[in-house]
């Protein structure tokens, strides 16, 4: 049997679908690389329709833009990252913004709306007992199904199916469109310079030498450098993952013997996130119903309380830029959100908190916009001003550059600041060392 025969009455075309929101309703929208692109287009469409309009959108790291010049008069975004499509909006003002760090099961985050009218979610082809799975990326997908007043989703024939809370009932959707095979297309960026090449592979050198042991339990955040880290842990044993978003290299790692889970206290023997990012299909498959792999709902994988208690646990993120106190923001430049805080903080803390764990920074220690062609420096005297911490420097441990670890625990100002310094790009090194004798004596 065909899966659209499982779907009955329920399976309309997707201007049908979105016909039944009406102005003023809100609508919640699964994230980031889970963006359903078919009821996302057909929504937008409707735009013109004469009357329609204050819809509230709280789309979640929006892979889409709602805030197109044409747009804006019937949409209001809320999300809490400033992703390409929107980001110029979010900087002129023209979307809600909400810097999100705490995360709670089965809630929305506070700012979300918490009973919204309409879901939108994409979903695999139900199996023979009428069960969809949410694919590669769970997200909060559990949590808005619970909440929302009406769920429509749309098929994508070529989503996985993996083990945890990765599922969703059809007897729980509403109404179900098959997905346009087409997905529109996101800048790209530029791709990496040797230089930065280099940067990543050293740092990531550091952290699994000297900052990762073996039996650790490790996460590993979304970015340049630290999304890279498990190519480099091949040679460590008896590890375990516990994150937010499986990244590149893990499948392999289980493949290999090197994660097995096997000393966590908590999904022992398992890899667990929220969703997969950046993995190509032969990494999905790996992944496709593969019991050592769960997926669960970010109020479950960035459960502080939980998290705190796992022993040797290490949380690995990207930073913008680091303070020679050790302040760490990741998601805006000046007073400019440039992506969000998503679950950072919560897993620094947790990292900082484990017994025998922590947490580190890891960043480049220069880079050179292409808007100005000259090199700055990523280690600062202090942040600008109304740039956000996005973890303070009570949690950071230790701090990974090029130019080797600063390890901050434990440490006063003056000791701080000189260990920074000391990691920093050499052209700005004596600068910065003048820099904190002046502002902390050391």
């Amino acid at each position: 049997m065909a899966w659209q025969d499982l779907c009955g009455d329920k399976l309309v075309d997707p201007a049908t679908a979105v016909a039944t929101i009406q102005s003023g309703d809100v609508v919640h929208v699964a994230p980031y690389s889970t963006t359903p692109y078919t009821l996302c287009r057909a929504l937008q469409q409707r735009a013109t329709d004469q009357g329609f309009r204050d819809i509230r959108v709280d789309h979640p790291a929006a892979f889409i833009s709602w805030t197109e010049p044409h747009l804006r008069d019937t949409f209001e975004l809320h999300d809490n990252y400033a992703t390409p499509p929107n980001r110029a909006a979010c900087h002129e003002g023209a979307m809600e913004y909400l810097p999100v760090g705490i995360w709670r099961e089965y809630e929305l985050p506070l700012g979300m709306h918490t009973n919204p009218d309409v879901f939108l979610v994409p979903v695999s082809p139900p199996d023979a007992k009428g069960y969809c799975s949410f694919g590669h990326g769970v997200w909060m997908s559990r949590t808005a199904t619970n909440a929302a007043k009406r769920v429509i989703a749309e098929v994508r024939e070529d989503f996985i199916r993996t083990f945890g809370e990765n599922y969703i009932h059809l007897d729980e959707i509403d109404l179900i469109v098959e997905a346009d095979r087409t997905s529109p297309s996101l800048p790209e960026a530029s791709p990496p310079s040797e230089e930065e090449v280099a940067c990543v592979e050293v740092i990531n050198a550091f952290v699994s030498t000297e900052l990762i042991n073996d039996g650790d339990t490790v996460q590993m955040g979304v970015g340049t450098v630290s999304a890279a880290l498990a190519h480099y842990l091949g040679h460590r044993n008896d590890l375990g993952i516990q994150t937010e978003l499986i990244t590149g290299g893990i499948v392999d790692l289980v493949k290999q013997g090197v994660v097995t889970g096997a000393r966590k206290t908590w999904h022992r023997h398992k890899v667990v996130g929220s969703a997969c990012v950046a993995l190509d299909r032969e990494e999905l498959e790996g992944i496709h119903e593969n019991p050592r792999f769960e997926l669960y709902d970010f109020g479950h994988t960035d459960d502080l309380r939980q998290l705190i208690q796992l022993p040797n646990f290490v949380a690995v993120n990207n930073a913008l830029v680091v303070d020679l106190s050790g302040q760490v923001s990741a998601e805006a430049l000046d007073h400019r959100p440039f992506s969000g805080v998503g679950g950072q903080t919560v897993f620094m803390v947790a990292g900082a908190y484990s017994p025998g764990g922590r947490s580190v920074s890891v960043l480049p220690s220069s880079s050179v916009p292409s808007a100005t062609g000259v090199r700055v420096s990523r280690i600062v005297p202090t942040l600008a001003p109304g740039t956000a911490v996005t973890v303070p420097r009570t949690y950071v441990d230790n701090v990974v550059t090029e130019y080797g670890v600063a390890t901050l625990t434990g440490k006063t100002l003056k000791q701080r600041s000189r260990a920074l310094a000391e990691i920093a790009h050499p052209e700005f090194r004596e600068a910065l060392i003048s820099q904190a004798k002046a502002l902390y004596g050391a």
